[in-house]
């Protein structure tokens, strides 16, 4: 059973069917699918849904977790969180989203937060690591928030909308971690 994790002002959640219209109007705006390798725009219903629909079957075989963000104080989903597992090598790789009204507010950080500490100690990982599109420098100011060191950078690592993006590699070794 997916756990559900409490931060002083979120609670990370799974997402149940009931969040998909919450899910169309945040991650449906560009500016979300523009900075983000896999949220499409635009991005519908039967998106939210078939997204959704996967998380159980990925958090039960042990190959990820993802998590609505949301508000403590009024349960407002803000956002997702969420990691890939690599079994036989005990690292993660995550990455998140947060809705653009909400931007600016510390939610990214305090969620990353507390997906590291879950990584690192509810999933014995050794290694967590995130990137982003060198042209979203705002996520790597986050993942400096939450302690990871910039790595590297890959050239044209992806392909988004037809163009080649550079991305800005992240990673933190539990060992330097500082809960």
């Amino acid at each position: 059973m997916q756990p559900t994790l409490n931060t002083p002002r979120l609670v990370l959640r799974p997402f149940t069917l009931a969040d998909s219209d919450a899910v169309v109007r945040l991650a449906g705006e560009r500016a979300i699918a523009e900075m983000t390798l896999l949220v499409p725009h635009p991005y519908t219903k039967a998106d939210a849904v078939g997204w959704i629909s996967s998380h159980a079957q990925a958090f039960e075989s042990g190959k990820g977790v993802d998590w609505a963000i949301a508000r403590a104080s009024d349960s407002q989903i803000v956002g997702a969180i969420g990691a890939v597992f690599s079994p036989n090598h005990d690292r993660a790789e995550f990455g998140y989203w947060i809705g653009v009204h909400q931007w600016g507010k510390g939610y990214a950080t305090e969620a990353g937060r507390c997906l590291v500490e879950y990584c690192f100690t509810d999933r014995a990982q050794i290694r967590v690591a995130a990137h982003h599109f060198a042209r979203n420098p705002a996520s790597g100011r986050v993942l400096q928030k939450i302690g990871l060191k910039q790595e590297g950078i890959f050239p044209k690592h992806v392909k988004k909308w037809g163009e080649y993006q550079d991305c800005v590699m992240y990673g933190l070794l539990k060992e330097d971690w500082k809960p």
